[in-house]
């Protein structure tokens, strides 16, 4: 079943892997910055994790408007309870890329600690200083960050699949380098 099929665009390409990194770097930096003291090292992380998570959010919308303006290839032949799967996956990955950065945003503003991206330019806070609301959307930005990391685990877990057991062309056409 190793049949050739067209591959994704090179920015489709590009953002796919970008984001992922992004996404892949922001995790394990907000598991470990949540359990350390108070300290300049903690500030330092938490304005890196807000960082990336502001990139993402930046990024999401011209990978958004891409994938609604560029048709993707064609799926390849599969059974159609794996495709809905599939499908499904990717609107809650695109979901999820939106509402976590979002979510942690809007904690931000509700703790009172402003964004400022990359320590130059304030980004505006969405809410006022609110500390009950800010507990909450911490919760939530928690069990979204969860949602976001499980289903990029199934995503890669459904790409490995298709490329080691069905041994399709699915992994390959969004790896950055080969035909």
């Amino acid at each position: 079943m190793n049949q050739p099929t067209a591959r994704y665009t090179g920015p489709a390409i590009a953002a796919h892997w970008l984001i992922a990194i992004l996404i892949l770097a922001a995790f394990p930096l907000g598991l470990y910055m949540h359990g350390l003291p108070l300290s300049p090292n903690k500030l330092k992380l938490y304005s890196y994790h807000k960082w990336i998570g502001m990139t993402v959010l930046l990024l999401f919308v011209p990978r958004i408007l891409w994938r609604l303006t560029h048709r993707p290839p064609a799926p390849l032949p599969m059974p159609a309870w794996q495709h809905k799967i599939a499908e499904g996956t990717h609107h809650l990955l695109y979901l999820l890329m939106f509402l976590v950065p979002l979510s942690g945003w809007l904690m931000s503003s509700a703790k009172g600690f402003q964004v400022v991206y990359f320590g130059v330019l304030p980004i505006p806070d969405l809410i006022g200083k609110d500390k009950e609301l800010g507990e909450l959307l911490e919760e939530m930005h928690e069990v979204l960050s969860w949602s976001l990391i499980s289903l990029v685990g199934l995503h890669l877990a459904g790409a490995l699949k298709h490329h080691v057991i069905d041994k399709d062309s699915t992994l390959r056409r969004m790896l950055p380098f080969g035909k």
